[in-house]
């Protein structure tokens, strides 16, 4: 397990609730912390109806995606999203957004040397450290290649910068479970916390809604059996 982990679940059970998460149902525009569990039948009936409105279609191609397409990591300048020109860099928002015990470096309010995390993919509590950077990434939940194959390759650089700054598409989460991600679609990758697994589909569709992004059919799918569609 790498350094700064540990592996106990968190408070409350699996998918990382903590105290903090909120519901994505609740949270529309990602501002607020986490990634709770979807659970109500009715909850869940909504999720069903937020991911059915989703149109489909095949990933194009990859041909010509890189990083820088949409913009440096981690720009304050992204304008349209929340967050932006606050004086602190997207990464550290994030951080500071759902991280518990935040510490900052000293003589900074913007740059987190230290926080707790409750990670939504694994469930686990990260207590992580700036010197051991890597044990917590940020996730696109929506990756950037996937939009670019979805569409992203045709906008303007204004809106990737955007989708790729927007914090509706960004959560710190577990290292390791970030990079077995990598750029899937729920069909390839969902969390290894079942218990969080609609909600993760909740936020992958409302990311999709907000920037008229298409899914896969399989992605689809997925996404709906997720939450007992």
């Amino acid at each position: 397990m790498p350094d700064g982990q540990d592996a106990s679940a968190s408070p409350g059970g699996g998918g990382g609730t903590g105290g903090r998460a909120v519901s994505p149902l609740s949270n529309p525009d990602g501002t607020r912390p986490g990634l709770a569990p979807v659970t109500s039948d009715a909850d869940r009936a909504k999720a069903r109806g937020l991911i059915a409105d989703l149109r489909t279609k095949g990933r194009g191609p990859r041909t010509g995606y890189e990083r820088d397409a949409f913009g440096y990591a981690w720009m304050d300048t992204a304008d349209g999203v929340p967050f932006a020109r606050n004086g602190c860099d997207t990464r550290n928002d994030v951080l500071r957004r759902d991280g518990a015990k935040v510490r900052h470096r000293s003589g900074s309010d913007c740059v987190v040397e230290s926080m707790t995390l409750e990670d939504p993919y694994t469930g686990r509590r990260v207590n992580w450290t700036k010197r051991h950077a890597t044990d917590v990434q940020i996730d696109h939940v929506m990756p950037l290649s996937y939009d670019w194959q979805m569409g992203a390759a045709h906008w303007s650089e204004d809106k990737r910068r955007r989708i790729a700054n927007d914090p509706l598409n960004l959560l710190p989460v577990d290292g390791p479970a970030n990079s077995a991600k990598r750029d899937s679609g729920p069909a390839s990758w969902l969390p290894p916390s079942r218990t969080i697994r609609c909600a993760y589909a909740v936020r992958f569709a409302q990311v999709a809604h907000k920037y008229e992004l298409a899914v896969t059919s399989p992605d689809k799918r997925t996404m709906l059996a997720q939450c007992g569609g």
